[in-house]
């Protein structure tokens, strides 16, 4: 500890005694108690106590009955942890028996203060602070301290009876350190004393009735097999899994939320998951005891899992698909003869928990729909992949939220009622539907060589029938030779029904099915009903589809069935533009942004463009009132004009005369705009344009520089001034990409420059007086700008550090002197002054003589690097108390 530190610890450790003082807050506090974590991890803590004993005198005196804060209480229980977490501080400590009557019943646990969950929490997190070794053991089963950690389990702050379960958890690892190698089959007596005391205490919790308690153990239990891996814990899962799986029996299954996590922890944990400890009969029995709710997370963890057998994948995915083979069956023909039916869509909890009510309906077609679409992407998801059923699943719900669904079952008319205009299910519908696109131009699903059917074929008979007939499973209700539940969801009825040939498909699926999909796509498109985010959705989906769309070889266009939908999709886009609700116009805009960027140099798509008015109303959204869709505006129309797709309309005062130009609307909009958004998204434009060498901008490129840097450099709104340098950076390297053409793989170094070519080169950027640009960005109040300034600077100083010596360049010259004392003015706050028109030589001087690695180096530290010393924190807590004299602090 600095000496500086060493003086001010005794004041402020009778500051926080002091219960008529006022308290530090809690963030000055846990800085304070870092400062200590630091110290001492890197030295010792019974050196620093015996160097500074008013840090024990501050834990002694909070143990006097007084009326102390909970927030000093809290810092001293924490704090006493750090120290004692090195064992022989924690000898010291327990000398004067100060660690029990901090921990124990005579402490905080005794008092009214213990009535705060701040203290409840500072007392345990100074328990885990202290668990760090064999004696700290010894301490906690000697003190009761375990005792109360079983009951704060249960307490009303959420953060408390978390803590409490992971300091069980830390605590277990703890005692079982050291013994997982020496004792692989540990018997009852063998368990060390807390670890003892902790897995009765888990038993007794699964033997009781109330869900609370089961839930705390399956928590703990949880949190054990995911962050222990040692051969113990094998043990303690063969002892506690007999108990666990009992819960089953129970109806309903009780805590099944935690029941679910923790088989799949021990699933994830390589030891227990290569071991044949009855884990996946486990699972197997889970998946057909919880209900439709409760399995679905339960099955998406299976399948997420890297090692599992076969035949308990295609059981979870069957189960997985049964909400949504139940809505084809309720909405389709006759489903046809099969026994796999039986299982996969006849499942009556299914079907009840879809018709119990609108919430459990929507719930559980919602978090079904966002299982598979995060399964979807995974390499080990099912394969084949049942594209063609889902597909009509997501159309068919579509259809029933908006009423064009014709179901022919009282189930299905139910599930109508139910979901008619439920939002929700629609938006999650659309996400998925717009998923299943990544489908297309996928190679053809090879059956694996690991599949159930196959290894079912394969002489694995017995071991399957082994497994599932031990846990109630009829293999002929999951498989028959090459999966017939798969054979059964495609039969359902529907256009799907009947195409279990094309089922492994190399594109999203039939043309007809595709058709369907468009087709209720451009439904929520053109209805009036569509809310404002569904409408987003329905956009978002459209283009995944269209972007999937099958490519004619040797051509990037559209294909023909595609821009059939475009041209029908066109004159919805229009209507959208024109809409009362910004965030309809804004989508709407946003969408045509992405077909312009994909498909704006293609003929079908630029002719039916052209041949619609979205590129006038786009225009006219220009003067939008919301600001948001103004922003949207310019992106579009810059996008649009760089693609030779904005018709620049002639202006109605002078019918003959000249057109009105895209470049000075943008130009007006930068100037004039009220809000930071659009004026962002025109500097975003014009910084495309320079580099796709737009012509507006070749025509006069540095008058266009000169223009956009003089408005950019006078704008409140740091991201503008930002991206002003990110033009000017762009013009840099256009203008110098011609001076050095010395090739990097040349075995020569290169030869410098004359000094012609380079001034000839600075010329352009001193005429458009980027370098005022950029060194007045060089000292803004924004760091980011600075920063970037900064290395634009560098960058143009290294591209010019082999020539600039060759310029008569004068560091004392009076044009450079000049300079240099308008940047410190500049630098203090002065920016009224212009550097006025500057010359090469006068530049490279310049950026000789400022340090900008200094520079650099200063923006790159935080804003209060030099408030974030120890002695700089505990002259501010005692400060606030007025112990220090006036200016002997450096509050922040």
């Amino acid at each position: 500890m600095d000496p500086e530190c060493s003086q001010l610890l005794p004041a402020l450790c009778a500051v926080l005694a002091d219960p008529r003082q006022p308290v530090a807050d809690d963030t000055c506090l846990e800085k304070l108690l870092d400062w200590f974590k630091t110290i001492t991890k890197a030295g010792s803590s019974l050196l620093l106590l015996q160097e500074n004993p008013c840090l024990v005198e501050l834990l002694c005196h909070v143990l006097k009955p007084q009326d102390l804060s909970s927030r000093v209480l809290s810092f001293s229980l924490r704090l006493a942890g750090v120290f004692a977490a090195q064992e022989d501080c924690f000898q010291y400590l327990q000398q004067g028996e100060l660690l029990p009557r901090l921990f124990g019943e005579p402490g905080p646990l005794g008092g009214a203060a213990w009535t705060a969950p701040s203290v409840r929490s500072g007392w345990i997190q100074g328990l885990r602070s202290l668990a760090q070794h064999p004696s700290a053991l010894h301490f906690l089963a000697d003190c009761g301290a375990v005792d109360t950690i079983f009951s704060l389990q249960g307490d009303s702050s959420l953060f408390v009876a978390s803590a409490a379960g992971q300091l069980l958890v830390h605590i277990l690892g703890l005692s079982m350190q050291g013994l997982a190698e020496g004792h692989p089959s540990l018997q009852a007596g063998d368990w060390p004393v807390c670890a003892q005391k902790i897995v009765d205490h888990i038993e007794e919790s699964l033997h009781s009735t109330a869900v609370p308690q089961i839930t705390q153990a399956l928590n703990v239990l949880t949190t054990t097999f995911g962050h222990c891996h040692d051969p113990w814990t094998q043990v303690l899962w063969v002892r506690l899994s007999p108990l666990v799986g009992s819960l089953l029996e129970k109806d309903p299954v009780p805590a099944a939320h935690s029941l679910v996590d923790l088989l799949l922890s021990v699933a994830r944990s390589p030891g227990l998951s290569s071991s044949s400890c009855g884990l996946w009969e486990t699972l197997a029995q889970t998946l057909n005891h919880l209900s439709p709710t409760q399995a679905g997370p339960l099955a998406l963890g299976i399948l997420k899992l890297q090692d599992c057998p076969q035949v308990l994948r295609a059981q979870a995915f069957v189960i997985l698909l049964q909400p949504l083979a139940c809505v084809l069956k309720a909405t389709g023909q006759d489903p046809g003869p099969s026994d796999v039916l039986d299982s996969a869509t006849g499942d009556s909890l299914t079907v009840d928990a879809l018709l119990s009510s609108k919430a459990a309906c929507v719930g559980l077609l919602c978090r079904t729909l966002a299982h598979l679409e995060l399964l979807q992407p995974l390499p080990q998801r099912p394969c084949p992949w049942p594209q063609e059923p889902l597909l009509g699943a997501a159309v068919t719900l579509l259809q029933l939220c908006r009423g064009s669904a014709s179901p022919a079952s009282d189930v299905g008319r139910h599930l109508c009622a139910l979901l008619l205009g439920c939002v929700r299910v629609q938006r999650a519908a659309l996400d998925f539907l717009g998923m299943l696109s990544q489908e297309t131009g996928k190679p053809r699903c090879p059956r694996r060589p690991c599949s159930p059917a196959a290894q079912l074929h394969r002489g694995s008979m017995s071991s399957a029938c082994s497994l599932w007939g031990r846990v109630g499973v009829r293999l002929s209700d999951l498989f028959c030779p090459c999966f017939p539940w798969i054979d059964a969801l495609l039969c359902w009825g529907g256009p799907w029904k009947g195409r279990v040939g094309s089922f492994s498909m190399s594109v999203s699926g039939p043309q007809e099915l595709v058709t369907e999909v468009f087709a209720v796509l451009l439904e929520y498109l053109r209805s009036p009903d569509s809310s404002p985010t569904v409408l987003k959705k329905a956009f978002q989906a459209t283009f995944r589809w269209l972007l999937s769309s099958p490519k004619i070889p040797g051509c990037c266009d559209l294909e023909p069935h595609a821009l059939l939908v475009l041209r029908e999709l066109l004159p919805v886009l229009q209507k959208r533009l024109c809409s009362p609700c910004w965030e309809v116009r804004d989508s709407g805009l946003e969408f045509l942004t992405q077909m312009t960027r994909h498909w704006g140099g293609q003929a079908g798509f630029r002719h039916a463009l052209l041949a619609s008015e979205v590129p006038k109303l786009t225009e006219q959204l220009l003067r939008d009132p919301e600001s948001y869709v103004r922003a949207s505006a310019v992106t579009v129309m810059g996008q649009l004009s760089s693609q030779g797709l904005h018709v620049t309309p002639v202006s109605p005062e002078h019918p003959g005369g000249q057109q009105k130009s895209l470049l000075v609307e943008l130009l007006h909009i930068l100037s004039t705009d009220s809000e930071g958004f659009p004026r962002r998204a025109v500097m975003q434009v014009f910084t495309q344009w320079l580099r796709d060498h737009h012509a507006d901008v070749v025509g006069d490129t540095e008058q266009f520089m000169a223009r956009v840097l003089q408005v950019a450099s006078q704008d409140l709104d740091w991201e503008v001034r930002a991206q002003g340098l990110e033009l000017a950076l762009v013009f840099l390297e256009q203008t110098l990409g011609q001076f050095h053409s010395h090739c990097p793989y040349a075995v020569t170094p290169p030869v410098a420059a004359p000094a012609g070519p380079l001034a000839q080169a600075l010329q352009p950027l001193c005429r458009v007086r980027l370098f005022e640009f950029a060194f007045r960005a060089l000292f803004d109040c924004d760091r980011p700008v600075a920063q970037k300034s900064c290395d634009l600077l560098l960058f143009l100083r290294a591209k010019t550090a082999s020539s600039s010596g060759s310029l008569q360049e004068s560091r004392s010259g009076p044009d450079v002197a000049s300079v240099e004392a308008a940047l410190q003015r500049w630098q203090a706050g002065d920016q009224g002054q212009p550097l006025g028109d500057l010359e090469p030589e006068v530049v490279l001087a310049v950026l000789r003589s400022v340090d900008l690695e200094g520079l650099r180096g200063a923006l790159a530290e935080g804003s209060d690097h030099m408030e974030k010393s120890p002695q700089s924190l505990l002259q501010d807590m005692l400060a606030t108390v007025g112990v220090l004299g006036e200016n002997e602090a450096d509050c922040y």
